[in-house]
């Protein structure tokens, strides 16, 4: 057993924390820290001896996005609290993503929420010690407001512990204002509804070159800072990628490319792409902040095939050289007068499939707007700060506009 156990938490969430209301919903923007301490508060309460009895199901749309999200996040924090006693204190299985303390056999299990078939398996899961008292949805803007209807329903009956109460935890970042969870839990008052918001002026643990980041998207493109980093409620207008969609699908493609956009301080986004009946699907992305090339290459062995052809920022030639000598098929992207509006109208004109591990592309998609002149009226000059990712799924598809005959100015 655990003694002597120190946490840090950043004290914005003490109350959150505390909270035993039936619905606690917490929204705020990137790098508040609101799920790494949703994560540690869950490993907690679920080590107490008194919380005997608890269990937790984590949700999000796609199951497997998990895998790199809750899952790692209550992994780490149980890493983080247990350190050395982490084996004798949790059974972790990676393959199936569950995990339960040795302390008094509470669980956390992992589900999706993405099709008819996982709804009906959430009706029917039950524990061996215990019931299911904890659930935990993120990115819950991700669900439908019947899919909260199904999972609330899973939470009845009398619990043995007078310790216990059923409660539901949804984080997320804001997306539009007319979005159902505002009108169903902040635009009402209501005893069963906790509600809290968060940034990343709220978060003691950011690290510096972060807040300098969000002090550029400030400057550069207020409305996506407004939204993204204070992690406001924010308005569909002038967003310039709507027609993608987050789903699972096969990988049968017509051709595939890599694109890559390099970056230091901002990140290097590497995104695999596939086409198939004219329609563009993004598998796959790497996205690291303050890693040089060769670095980067090593975390890309065997994630991306080198036969593929890889278009890269032609700004660098270096780095293209270096990925060519590690065995990749590396070229510059062709870059004109033009080109970045071709590649936008290109990408307009068709459907954009995103798998759900490429989480910073679709948060960069979700923020990514025109800019607006001094009277507050949109340009056709989109905002060119946090586009990482999306720079590289340009430069991907920039081969097939050469395909197709367009060319641009030098």
């Amino acid at each position: 057993m655990l003694e002597n156990v120190t946490v840090r938490f950043n004290k914005c969430f003490k109350a959150s924390n505390e909270c035993k209301k039936r619905y606690r919903v917490l929204m705020g923007g990137a790098g508040s820290g609101k799920s790494v301490n949703v994560a540690q508060d869950f490993i907690i309460k679920l080590m107490s001896p008194n919380n005997h009895g608890a269990n937790l199901l984590v949700v999000r749309k796609v199951e497997q996005s998990n895998r790199n999200s809750t899952f790692a996040e209550l992994t780490s924090a149980a890493a983080r609290i247990c350190k050395k006693q982490l084996s004798n204190v949790w059974e972790i299985k990676e393959s199936s993503m569950e995990m339960r303390c040795r302390i008094n056999g509470n669980r956390i299990i992992f589900c999706g929420f993405n099709d008819l078939r996982q709804r009906e398996k959430i009706k029917s899961i039950n524990f061996p010690a215990g019931k299911l008292t904890w659930i935990w949805i993120e990115e819950a803007t991700e669900l439908s407001e019947n899919d909260i209807e199904i999972l609330d329903d899973r939470l009845r009956g009398d619990l043995e512990n007078d310790n216990l109460y059923y409660q539901i935890t949804l984080t997320f970042n804001p997306v539009s204002s007319r979005h159902w969870i505002k009108k169903r839990y902040f635009d009402v008052v209501s005893d069963d509804v906790y509600t809290h918001h968060s940034t990343y002026l709220d978060n003691d643990f950011i690290d510096k070159a972060f807040h300098r980041r969000m002090e550029m998207r400030k400057k550069f493109d207020p409305e996506g800072y407004r939204v993204y980093a204070l992690g406001e409620w924010g308005a569909q207008e002038g967003l310039i990628l709507t027609n993608f969609t987050v789903c699972n699908f096969d990988n049968n493609f017509d051709s595939m490319v890599v694109g890559q956009d390099f970056g230091f301080n901002h990140a290097n986004a590497i995104v695999l792409v596939g086409f198939r009946d004219g329609q563009v699907y993004v598998c796959d992305e790497l996205y690291q902040y303050a890693k040089d090339t060769s670095e980067l290459i090593s975390l890309a062995e065997g994630r991306f095939d080198k036969n593929i052809l890889m278009i890269c920022d032609s700004a660098e030639p270096d780095r293209i050289k270096m990925w060519r000598r590690a065995g990749y098929n590396a070229i510059p992207a062709y870059k004109g007068a033009g080109s970045v509006m071709a590649q936008i109208d290109y990408l307009k004109q068709r459907k954009i499939f995103i798998a759900p591990m490429c989480d910073n592309l679709i948060k960069e998609l979700q923020a990514w707007r025109w800019r607006t002149d001094n009277n507050g009226e949109l340009t056709d000059t989109p905002v060119d700060v946090f586009d990482d990712a999306i720079a590289a799924l340009r430069y991907a598809i920039s081969g097939n506009l050469r395909d197709e005959g367009i060319s641009f100015l030098k």
